[in-house]
């Protein structure tokens, strides 16, 4: 009994007695390495915040490219012709294709000669009958002569009637008439001729310089004529020819920036078929009258080389070179994506060396291809931001892309 008291005693709690020391540590130990973990990620995630872009610098305008203007043309040839005949007439063959080379005076094509053979058949038969005329009269004038001769003594020595020899003489002088006017007949006859057989030569069509085919535009029985006609039945020219050493690009320049352009300004032109291709040139003329549609001036731009990739009509991009000596143009070039638009005003985006940017208004100037003429507002070597984000302002934090220009 009394063993049994004395182990209810046992299990009783002293209340009086003060609580054992928890062993803490471990829990410090535990929120020591979760608060240098929270650091850690706290400074990576700093060095990797804001918003990724794309940064170029800033350069003289006299740096790199030279151009001082751009403007867009198209290849133009000087000459070139639509080649038709000179007389109507039936196409009998045709000898010639697109692309196909030809000389200058080279047979193109050939119309039906029937009716101009028979006029020079004509022409000829008319002139050998104008030449038996002269025989004729040339005969008849020399025995008249002779028979003038004759009387002229006797009349003086009376012998025969004076009107017999006055008879002789004017007969003698008609007879010559008659010699002069077939001889001339003759001559008309001749020239006659002459004409017939142009006639013939019309019915062939020839190529009046060389150049190369680049149409077409008839067919063996169809009718051809100089001239135009209704109906649409008649063609007005055999093909059209093009001389390649004449190509030369026609562009449009801007009133506004037409001061800038002189004659013999050197220039490099880009095909847009060839971008990668820079082919040297210079300006032949300014034409002097301007577009008030448009509100542009045509310039006139020779290459300097030929090259059979360049034909009419392609599209070409010119870039006005600065002349070697002359003085750069003023402000600094940077590229077209970096100037942006803030309340109508134009603005870029400077980058801090601590990755923030600086909104900047600045001055732009004209644009030259892909870049744009910053007049004012920023320096050279100063790194601009490339397609500023809309939600972008001043003083965020960036962070610059790792293919991004330095």
């Amino acid at each position: 009994m009394n063993d049994s008291a004395e182990l209810l005693k046992s299990l009783k709690i002293d209340r009086s007695a003060p609580p054992e020391p928890r062993k803490r540590w471990p829990w410090l130990v535990a929120a020591g390495v979760l608060l240098v973990l929270i650091l850690a990620a706290g400074f990576f995630l700093r060095g990797q915040g804001g918003i990724e872009v794309r940064t170029a610098a800033a350069v003289p305008m006299s740096s790199g490219s030279a151009a001082v203007l751009d403007a867009t043309g198209y290849v133009v040839a000087r000459r070139m012709a639509t080649v038709s005949s000179k007389v109507t007439g039936k196409v009998r063959e045709v000898m010639i294709e697109e692309g196909q080379q030809v000389e200058a005076g080279d047979i193109m094509a050939t119309l039906d000669p029937i009716d101009a053979n028979a006029e020079r058949s004509l022409a000829r038969a008319q002139l050998a009958a104008a030449r038996s005329q002269i025989d004729a009269a040339q005969a008849q004038s020399s025995e008249a002569a002779a028979n003038a001769a004759r009387l002229a003594p006797l009349a003086r020595q009376q012998l025969v009637p004076a009107a017999q020899y006055d008879q002789a003489v004017a007969e003698r002088d008609a007879l010559r008439s008659q010699l002069l006017t077939a001889q001339r007949n003759a001559q008309v006859a001749a020239d006659r001729l002459a004409i017939a057989d142009n006639g013939v030569d019309n019915t062939v069509v020839r190529a009046p310089f060389t150049g190369v085919v680049i149409a077409k535009a008839a067919q063996p029985g169809e009718i051809i004529s100089p001239l135009s006609a209704g109906g649409g039945f008649t063609r007005t020219g055999i093909g059209t020819i093009v001389d390649m050493d004449s190509l030369e690009v026609e562009v449009d320049v801007g009133e506004a920036y037409i001061g800038r352009v002189t004659p013999k300004m050197p220039v490099e032109a880009v095909l847009n078929a060839y971008p990668d291709w820079r082919i040297p040139g210079s300006v032949i003329a300014i034409i002097p009258t301007a577009d008030r549609g448009k509100a542009t001036v045509k310039v006139r731009v020779a290459l300097d080389e030929k090259d059979p990739r360049i034909v009419p009509d392609m599209g070409v991009r010119v870039s006005f070179m600065e002349k070697a000596g002359e003085e750069a143009p003023p402000g600094v070039r940077v590229p077209a994506a970096a100037v942006a638009s803030r309340d109508g005003k134009d603005v870029v985006f400077v980058l801090d060396t601590n990755d923030t940017v600086a909104l900047r208004p600045v001055e732009a100037g004209i644009t030259t291809g892909s870049d744009r003429q910053v007049l004012a507002g920023l320096k050279a070597g100063e790194t601009v931001v490339l397609d500023p984000p809309a939600e972008l302002k001043d003083g965020d934090k960036v962070r610059v892309a790792r293919d991004a220009a330095p």
